[in-house]
């Protein structure tokens, strides 16, 4: 496992999606992942610091987490099936380990909630997803660039793998 830390958000135009960039702490990759508009907007509130008069969804669960006494520890994409990205809450309960299902989305919004490290588990990174970071701003505005005019399964098509369904409300390629 590598840990990685948000690095950007891309709204892409007419989509309805986001693309987050995770970026490798100590290494030289990237994961993009296609999300939705609202975890989208929940991940991106937080990192501007907005604060808003009543807490939205992922508010609410960091704060039932807290009064509860659970305590989130990492979150970590573990794996991509049929180009859909799964993840787990890793966090602790009265001494007892806990994992939890997630989709990296909500995930993620967690995560800047509660200040914990992303990891990508190295199955992920295996299957051909990473790509290598920009070396020049110049580079990184020219990848976003291409990204607005690609779909998530140009993307796989792209690295040699057909895409398709994610099983999630019709949408298709690299998403959670």
């Amino acid at each position: 496992m590598h840990e990685f830390k948000i690095l950007s958000l891309m709204l892409v135009p007419n989509s309805g999606q986001y693309v987050v960039f995770l970026e490798e702490a100590e290494g030289a990759r990237m994961v993009p992942i296609w999300i939705g508009v609202y975890e989208g907007n929940a991940i991106l509130l937080q990192l501007q610091g907005e604060e808003l008069p009543r807490p939205m969804t992922h508010d609410l669960m960091i704060n039932l987490v807290r009064v509860l006494g659970v305590e989130i520890e990492r979150v970590v994409v573990n794996d991509l099936v049929d180009n859909t990205y799964y993840a787990v809450i890793e966090a602790s309960f009265e001494g007892q380990h806990l994992s939890i299902d997630a989709r990296p989305s909500d995930s993620m919004a967690l995560a800047v909630r509660a200040g914990v490290p992303i990891y990508v588990h190295d199955r992920v990174l295996e299957k051909g997803v990473a790509v290598m970071k920009p070396i020049t701003e110049d580079e990184l505005e020219s990848f976003k660039e291409e990204l607005k005019q690609m779909r998530p399964e140009d993307f796989l098509r792209s690295q040699g793998e057909e895409g398709g369904e994610t099983g999630e409300g019709g949408r298709r390629g690299l998403s959670d």
